[in-house]
Formats: structure tokens, C-alpha cells, sequence
């Protein structure tokens, strides 16, 4: 619920509107914006803010989306309901390019971006594919009217045999008529009757020549018309009336002629009105969603996740409006930190007059109804949002003379509302609370009402300037005190808020200020009691000991920043350490190794030595000695644990002399394998090239891999003529083998002069409906490649020498795919792009010989 009727207003969202209606492409755009309203469904709001989120990222992209011709035919297709009826070719031109920039937004955002963990195509922008999903496209009719209209809005001569016809009797009539008139003008000219500047001009449709008031009998004719001034007057020569009655006939049937293609074109739309209607809302809400992403880079706005409960933590909040109004007086607007949360859910804001109090409730109230009409708000990116169900406002002077409302009276009604339908998802801003009557009664009643808002777990934020309303804040719990800050010695006010302590309104300084005479503000003080005075004071100084613990605080935050900073500095020395001893335990292995390898070869050498000496008891005691003084050398490096870890690099290094040699293995066998395939394919070309040099006029042929048996009528280089039956076809000589070579069963041929009728009608049939072009388009690689597969085997099939693969541009790996099938294919010649005016390189052109 939104309290009261007129909160768009107070809260300045019908400014909010205004905006996005200027920054809105047509009409369509502009009625979503009427129409937007606050929602306080968590799923559809993120939704709506995702949408702006994708929307700006493409904006900020190399790849722009399509967003030239937005125009709102509805009203004109809506009329083609009604049989007879026809729009005309201003609106059909509308129609058209509207319908192709429907087309192409629709093609940009269901363009896949590879492919997520489930294998299903994932898309770059999910919440505006989701969006365009589904909206239907109409390329038929936008090709219809191409054959319609020129490219710039006009009937084609050539729209229909009639009308190319009555335009070309047209033109030769015209210009009969110029040619007769302009005779007729020059003999006047000569005999004087008319100027020598003068030239025939058009009046009412009709070609007439100016000639003076005086001399108008000299020459046959209708008059038609005088110059405003009297001394000119336009006669249609009597020679010309019967061919300009004829133009007049011609025209009357072009208009017959046109409104004739126009309505036969009204009946092929008009089946899909309704699909076209839907086409036209997925257009508005491109162009709203346009719009938000220009207010939102205009008020610095980010798109937050909102949470379904209420809850309100911003983080540098501004209140958009204000800051575009100071903006352009080269100033800025302060911030806000605002917190409402369980615990704290009412803000009671006190503080004093032009603090900004008012300022900081109604940034509440925009900021938060914005969010939830699906509009990103200017806050800094850790905020947290939450949504209500209920925004509710009371601010301003709201008499009313014809309802015998007073100011205060206003504010008691609005409160009743507002107790009435306040629970926990209410969100309340009230001004000024409880003003506008006698101050200790004022006061009583507003904190009577605040009770009862605690009581129902509203949310709020409230300004008022009551002590009792600061003393209620300190002594119940949901309820904090906040202050709109003010320096006391320059004596201006600051518009920070402080939440956790009560404001001063600072009454006398800022009558001080403004050159009250003393004497008044010292009667002023007697009156008001030194109680308040002084309590007033203590006010201001616990407001200025807060500003300095909050100094103290940051100076802490600050210092604690600098000791994390040194804290990740000394990790990375520690990290750095332990990279330094990975290092040295590294080397230490590898100079086990070369231990190791040290021992093997020094235990080898005595074996040998011992085998030498035959066993010399002197010299194998001089060895044993030797070799025991290197295993002592080795025992002092290391003990258990080196052991183990020469074992482990042993280990390792078997593996990887065993892996080394298996990867020999294999690539000498793969070689081998290699050689025999290559000359395999030679045995074979050779003998696919003497086949085809031994071909000839006459000789009983088939293709190969088939099973067809023709006769060779014509051969001419490197092609041959075939007839198979009743077909006969063109293709290469290196296709062909002789029907006898090699032999084989005969029961595997079946002679072309065999085949049946209905396979002959099966194959003309195919070659009727055969297409010359694939659109693949939006389908997945394995999709894609089994449609060309089956495509570029029916062309062979019905003989066609050249074919088109519309596949995109995209990421090129669809153009990838498809030209490396073809390139396995025996049949095609050559693949290329298609001309840059035709496609580029989003076509694949396939000649096949």
C-alpha cells in the first residue's frame, strides 16, 4: 500500500518519471512509464534491476544492440482487424523498420555464449534472453514489404504489373503535357503575352502558365487562379485541359492501385495482429529499460540484489534530484548513511531548522519507492536493501478548506491511516511529528502514537524537535536517536546525520545568528527556564565529544587498515620464506641424486677392481676400506630419511626412463603406420587417376560407393556425361568406376535403367523443394553440422553447383565447425565467404562439383 494518493509528489518520484519520459525513444517507452508501479516481490525487482545491469554492461561493450528505429504502429496494426482496411505508407515504412529492429534485438540477445555445466546454451545477458524469449519476429513481412516500398518509404513502380503500367502511362502523359505547354509558353513569350522569365507552374494539380490580367483573353484556356496581388492570373491552355483530365484519371487509379496492394498486404497481417501487439511490448520495455539505464548513469546509480524482508542499510545515499540541482550550480550534495533494522527499526531525526531533516526522510522515501518500481538508486555498492509492502508519508501542510481540515487535523488523519495498516513490512515517514498544536499536548499524543508504531514493529523515519520523543528513543528498544549535525562555531549547518545520539535545534544560536536583539534572547532564556538551557548545552557537547570519538574511531579504523596492510606483508614474506626452503630441500635432493649415482659408480668400480685382482686378499682389503670410507662419508650427509628419499627419486627416475621409452615406441610404430597409409593413398590415387583416364563415351560406368549403373554419353577433360536411367548429370571423370572392376557379385548392382518410377518422382520432388540456402543460426555445433551434413548431401543429390550457409558472425567457432566439415567432403570444390554486402563472413558460400 502507498499513503497517501499524492505520495509520488511529496516524495518528488513524478520528477523521477519526467526524467525517464525524456530519455525514452517513442511513444511505447514513455507509456511504460506511466504505467511503472512499485512491486514488493524480491524476484521480479531483481529481475527488473538485472535487466538494467545487463543492459549497461552492453552499452558499455564494443557490440551495440540495435536500437535505430523505435516507432509505435499499434494503433495502425490494430486497425487491420477489420476487413478492408489498410494502412498507409508512412506507416507501413514504420512498420518495417521497427519490425527488423525488433528482428535484430531479438537475434542479439538469443545468440548463445557457449554452452553451461548441464551442456544447455548459456547467453551472455540471461535476464534480457529470458526477456526476449519467446517474442515472435516476422521476417516474412518485412520482406513483403520490401517488394512494397524503397528504401525510402515510397511505392514501387514495381510493387504490382498494374501500377508499373498506370505510372508509366503517367510519365509519358506528363510529359506530352510539359511539352505542349512549354511550346505554347515560348509562342506566347515571342508574341509578347507573357514574360521572358516566366516558366509553367502548378495550380490545384494542374499545369497552367501566369500571364497578365490584360492579355488573359489572347490566349485560349481555363483560368484557374490570380496572384494575391491581382497582376498575375494562371490559364490552363485549352490544348492541354483533355491530358491534364486525363493525369487526373491516372492519378485516381494509382491512389485505386495503391490502397489495392496496400489492403492485400493488410490481409497477410492480419492473422498476426496479436503476435505483433506482444512483438510491440517486448519494444516498449527494450526502450524502458533504455531509459533507466540513462537515468541511471546520469544519477551515478548502481543496481542492488534486494532482499525479500525489510531491511534499509545505504551506505553514501543521495538523493537524486538534489544532486542533479546542485550539480548544475556547481555544487554537491552530502551523503547519508542510513541504517533501519530489527533491532532499530524507527530513526527518530532531530536536529535543527534548514539541517536537512526533511531532506534525509524524503531521500528515504524516493530511494526506497524507486528500488522498488525496478529503478537502480544512487548508493554505494556495499548498501544492503530490503523491500516493504507498506510506504506510507506524512509531510508538509496539508488544510483542507473544503474538508474542514486544519493542519494539525491532517496530520491526526494521516496517523490514523497510518496505526490502522501499520505492521511489520510498513515503512512510515513522517515530518515534523506531532507539530502544529500546542507543543506539551503535540508532544504527549505523537509519543502515544510512536508506542503504538513500536508496538506493531513498523519501520520509520521521523523528524521532529520534542524532548520527550528524544528521551522515549533512549529508553525503547527499536527506537534510535539521529542528528542532522551542525558546527555550533561557524554556525552552519553540516547535513551529515548521526545515528546513536539526539540533535540540538540550536534555537538561540541561529536566532543569534540571524540578529535577534539580545535582550530578547536573554527574556527568551528566563522564559524557557536555565533547565533547558543547560540541558540544551549538554546536548551539544555530547553531540561535539561524539564528533571527537568518532575522529578517534576513524583514526583507530585507519591504523587497523595499516596494520592488515602489514600483516599481508608479512605473509608474504612468510610465503617467500617457505618458497626459499621448498628451494633448498630441492637442491638438497638433487644433490642426493648425484650422491647416489656417485655410490652406484664407485660401488661398480670395486666390484670390477675386485674381479680384476682375482680376489687378492691384500687389494680387497685395500678396497673394502675404501669403499667403507665412502659409505661413512655418506652416512655423516644424511640418514633415514635421505635414504628413503634417494629411493623415492629412484623410483621416480625408472618411471620416467620406462614412460620415455613406451612414448618411443609409439611414435616409431606411428611412423610406421604413417608410411604404410601414405602409400596406400598413393596406390589408390594412382588408380583412381588411371580409372578416370580409361574412361570413355560408351563405357558402362557407376559413382563410386554406389550401386547405380549408367552409361557414359560425352566426355570433355576432366568431366563426364552420365545417363542413370531417365537423369542424366554432369560431374567429374574421377568419381566414376567401371561397372565391371572390380567383380563382385552381381546381385549388388542395380542397373539405373531399373530404377523405379516412384524413386524418379522422389528425386524430382527433392529437386523442387530443394532450398539453396541453410540458416543454422542459433542452433547448438552437433545440430548445425547434422543439418549441413544432410543439406550438402541433398545439393549433390539434385545436382546443384553452388549452395549458402547463413551461420553468424558470433564467436566464429559455428564457421569453424562447418568449414572443416567441408573440407572432408569429396564433392566440394571450394568454400569462401559471401560478399560483404551480402553477408561477409556471416555466409559460407559451398561450390560443389
Amino acid at each position: 500500500m502507498i499513503y497517501p494518493k499524492n505520495f509520488e509528489t511529496k516524495i518528488g518520484f513524478d520528477e523521477i518519471r519526467t526524467l525517464l519520459k525524456q530519455r525514452c525513444l517513442c511513444q511505447l517507452g514513455r507509456e511504460m512509464v506511466d504505467n511503472m508501479q512499485a512491486t514488493d516481490d524480491a524476484a521480479t525487482i531483481n529481475e527488473w534491476l538485472l535487466q538494467v545491469k545487463e543492459f549497461r554492461r552492453i552499452q558499455a561493450g564494443a557490440e551495440q544492440m540495435p536500437l535505430q528505429y523505435f516507432f509505435d504502429v499499434r494503433e495502425c496494426v490494430a486497425r487491420l482487424r477489420l476487413e478492408g482496411t489498410h494502412i498507409e505508407e508512412d506507416e507501413l515504412f514504420d512498420l518495417r523498420r521497427s519490425l527488423e529492429t525488433i528482428c535484430a534485438i531479438v537475434s542479439f540477445l538469443n545468440r548463445p555464449d557457449g554452452t553451461d555445466g548441464d551442456g544447455e546454451p548459456a547467453y551472455a545477458y540471461p535476464a534480457l534472453h529470458r526477456l526476449a524469449d519467446g517474442v515472435a519476429t516476422f521476417p516474412q513481412l518485412v520482406q513483403r514489404i520490401d517488394q512494397i516500398l524503397d528504401k525510402f518509404g515510397k511505392i514501387k513502380d514495381s510493387a504490382s504489373p498494374a501500377l508499373l503500367e498506370i505510372r508509366r502511362e503517367l510519365a509519358r502523359t506528363e510529359g506530352s503535357i510539359s511539352r505542349t505547354l512549354n511550346s505554347i509558353l515560348r509562342a506566347a513569350q515571342s508574341e509578347g503575352l507573357v514574360d521572358r522569365d516566366a516558366s509553367a507552374t502548378m495550380r490545384d494539380g494542374r499545369l497552367v502558365i501566369p500571364v497578365a490580367p490584360g492579355l488573359k483573353r489572347k490566349i485560349r484556356g481555363i483560368v484557374h487562379d490570380e496572384s494575391a496581388t491581382g497582376k498575375t492570373v494562371y490559364i490552363e491552355p485549352a490544348e492541354v485541359v483533355e491530358a491534364n483530365n486525363r493525369v487526373r484519371e491516372l492519378e485516381a487509379e494509382e491512389r485505386r492501385e495503391i490502397i489495392r496492394i496496400l489492403t492485400d498486404f493488410a490481409k497477410l497481417v492480419r492473422p498476426h495482429v496479436p503476435e505483433l501487439i506482444d512483438s510491440y511490448m517486448f519494444l516498449a520495455a527494450i526502450d524502458l529499460i533504455n531509459a533507466k539505464a540513462a537515468l541511471a548513469d546520469m544519477t551515478n546509480a548502481i543496481e542492488p540484489e534486494a532482499g525479500s524482508q525489510p531491511h534499509i542499510d545505504w551506505i553514501r545515499a543521495i538523493h537524486p534530484l538534489l544532486a542533479l540541482s546542485l550539480a548544475k550550480q556547481g555544487k554537491q550534495v552530502v551523503p547519508l548513511d542510513i541504517m533501519l533494522t530489527h533491532d532499530k527499526r524507527i530513526l527518530l531525526i532531530s536536529g535543527p531548522n534548514a539541517g536537512g531533516k526533511s531532506v534525509c526522510l524524503k531521500t528515504v522515501g524516493l530511494l526506497q519507492y524507486m528500488l522498488q518500481c525496478g529503478l537502480p538508486i544512487p548508493v554505494d555498492g556495499r548498501s544492503k536493501v530490503g523491500l516493504f509492502q507498506n510506504i506510507m508519508i506524512d509531510i508538509g501542510d496539508e488544510q483542507s478548506i473544503e474538508n474542514d481540515l486544519s493542519t494539525y487535523s491532517s496530520h491526526l488523519t494521516n496517523m490514523k491511516h497510518m496505526m490502522r495498516q501499520a505492521n511489520g513490512r510498513t515503512l512510515l515517514l513522517i515530518d515534523e511529528f506531532g507539530s502544529g498544536t500546542e507543543p506539551q499536548i503535540g508532544g504527549a499524543i505523537a509519543e502515544a502514537v510512536l508506542k503504538q508504531f513500536c508496538a506493531k514493529g513498523a519501520y520509520g523515519v521521523i523528524t521532529t524537535h520534542y524532548q520527550n520523543l528524544k528521551h522515549f528513543a533512549d529508553s525503547h528498544e527499536g527506537v534510535a536517536n539521529g542528528a542532522m549535525l551542525y558546527d555550533r562555531h561557524e554556525m552552519r549547518a553540516l547535513f551529515q546525520l548521526a545515528i546513536g545520539q539526539p540533535g540540538s535545534s540550536f534555537a538561540i544560536e541561529i536566532a543569534r545568528k540571524t540578529g535577534i536583539p539580545e535582550e530578547v534572547i536573554r527574556d527568551a532564556s528566563e522564559i524557557v527556564g536555565s533547565d533547558y538551557i543547560q540541558s540544551d548545552k549538554y546536548l551539544q557537547d555530547i553531540v561535539r565529544d561524539k564528533r571527537y570519538w568518532e575522529g578517534k574511531r576513524q583514526t583507530i579504523h585507519q591504523h587497523e587498515k595499516t596494520l592488515e596492510q602489514r600483516i599481508a606483508r608479512y605473509e608474504a614474506d612468510i610465503k617467500e620464506l617457505e618458497q626459499s626452503r621448498k628451494d633448498i630441500l630441492r637442491r638438497a635432493k638433487e644433490q642426493a641424486e648425484e650422491l647416489l649415482r656417485e655410490s652406484n659408480k664407485k660401488i661398480e668400480n670395486t666390484i670390477r677392481e675386485i674381479r680384476e685382482s682375482q680376489a687378492e686378499k691384500e687389494e680387497t682389503k685395500r678396497i673394502r676400506e675404501e669403499l667403507n670410507a665412502f659409505k661413512q662419508e655418506v652416512n655423516d650427509i644424511d640418514t633415514k630419511a635421505n635414504d628413503e628419499l634417494i629411493a623415492k627419486k629412484i623410483r621416480q627416475i625408472q618411471e620416467r626412463k620406462e614412460r620415455k621409452e613406451k612414448r618411443k615406441r609409439d611414435k616409431a610404430a606411428g611412423e610406421e603406420q604413417r608410411k604404410k597409409d601414405a602409400e596406400a593413398a598413393k596406390a589408390a590415387a594412382a588408380k583412381v587417376a588411371s580409372d578416370a583416364a580409361t574412361i570413355s563415351k560408351g563405357d558402362t560406368v557407376r559413382i563410386k560407393g554406389l550401386t547405380s549403373v549408367g552409361k557414359v554419353e560425352a566426355v570433355d577433360g576432366k568431366m563426364a556425361t552420365v545417363i542413370f536411367g531417365d537423369m542424366r548429370t554432369k560431374m567429374r571423370a574421377d568419381r566414376l568406376e567401371h561397372a565391371d572392376t572390380p567383380k563382385q557379385d552381381s546381385a549388388q548392382y542395380t542397373p539405373a535403367a531399373n530404377a523405379s518410377r516412384s524413386t524418379r518422382e522422389a528425386i524430382d520432388q527433392r529437386k523442387l523443394n530443394f532450398r539453396q540456402d541453410l540458416d543454422v543460426r542459433g542452433m547448438r555445433g552437433d545440430e548445425a553440422l547434422n543439418a549441413v551434413t544432410y543439406f550438402i548431401d541433398d545439393a549433390i543429390l539434385v545436382g546443384m553447383s553452388r549452395v549458402r550457409i547463413l551461420h553468424g558472425t558470433g564467436s566464429g567457432i559455428l564457421r569453424q565447425l562447418i568449414r572443416q566439415y567441408l573440407a572432408t567432403v569429396p564433392n566440394v570444390t571450394a568454400f569462401r565467404d559471401e560478399h560483404v554486402q551480402f553477408g561477409g563472413a556471416g555466409i559460407t558460400v559451398v561450390d560443389i562439383g
